[in-house]
């Protein structure tokens, strides 16, 4: 089975296509946590405990990893998660020539799927896109504003480039194994690459912090009801919303027997909460 088989099965093992972004921000862990040996791993892992039963799969960034102890963080989580059933797809957006690009492929021995960056062409994705039991994530059209200084450039052909990636991820997508992310803040343009790449399941970013359209994401971001919809900030920090409005009703009240985990809970708080708000607009 390919990463998009087994990514169906796990859609339809749990009923939702939410991607859990685990991206573990040092300045923004709990307290308690950073006296651990590895504190992202102690984090990610509490809030795999709380959301796995609402997600799709689990999406670390690595820029959020990018040190030595990061790295072993990230082992960490990649293995945790797999054992509680949940794909991995690594945000990473790599891409280059050469020895450099099959090194950067090695990733994939340890994720399952990963998102790729297509603006050095083909011969820079080879690597990943051979490898057909992995998903290869092309990036399209991104939801930051900075995004539209050259997806948006016109070519010669009146498309604009974001079109024009779709359309060569098509052709590349030999091994079925290739999907694209295109942000959720513009839902025309959902809907338009969806009438272009009928075949191709979206990762669908924006939803959370972005403010991007829900229902959109979730009608033209799925390709057979397999795709994704990630939110980040807005399911692991959700405690921190929780946590700032509890003190502010409580201060004079009694102390509260307090384990420290209450990030964790509202993190599975969210995470339902998103799998509940996009299986509205599911089929």
């Amino acid at each position: 089975m390919n990463f998009f088989d087994r990514l169906h099965d796990r859609i339809r093992t749990v009923d939702s296509v939410v991607s859990v972004g685990l991206d573990p921000d040092p300045s923004r862990i709990p307290e308690h946590l950073r006296e651990y040996d590895l504190p992202r791993w102690a984090f990610n892992r509490r809030i795999i405990d709380a959301t796995h039963e609402h997600a799709a799969v689990y999406k670390p960034n690595a820029a959020f990893y990018e040190d030595p102890d990061g790295w072993a963080a990230l082992e960490e989580t990649i293995a945790y998660a797999h054992g509680k059933d949940v794909p991995v797809l690594l945000d990473a957006k790599r891409a280059d020539i050469g020895n450099t690009t099959r090194q950067y492929a090695q990733l994939l021995e340890r994720a399952d799927a990963i998102t790729v960056n297509p603006y050095m062409g083909r011969d820079s994705l080879q690597p990943f896109l051979a490898d057909e039991e992995a998903g290869v994530f092309v990036l399209c059209r991104t939801s930051n504003p900075g995004g539209a200084d050259i997806q948006d450039l016109e070519l010669e052909t009146g498309e604009p480039v974001y079109e024009r990636v779709a359309a060569l991820a098509d052709l590349w997508n030999e091994n079925d194994n290739v999907g694209l992310v295109v942000g959720a803040t513009q839902p025309e343009e959902l809907e338009d690459l969806r009438e272009q790449v009928p075949d191709l399941p979206f990762l669908v970013p924006g939803i959370g912090a972005q403010g991007g359209d829900a229902e959109a994401a979730v009608e033209y971001g799925l390709a057979d009801g397999v795709g994704l919809v990630n939110s980040s900030r807005g399911i692991i920090f959700a405690g921190e919303n929780s946590e700032a409005q509890s003190a502010s009703n409580s201060r004079a009240a009694e102390p509260r027997d307090d384990d420290g985990e209450e990030f964790a809970r509202a993190s599975g708080q969210a995470a339902k909460r998103l799998k509940k708000r996009l299986n509205q607009y599911r089929d």
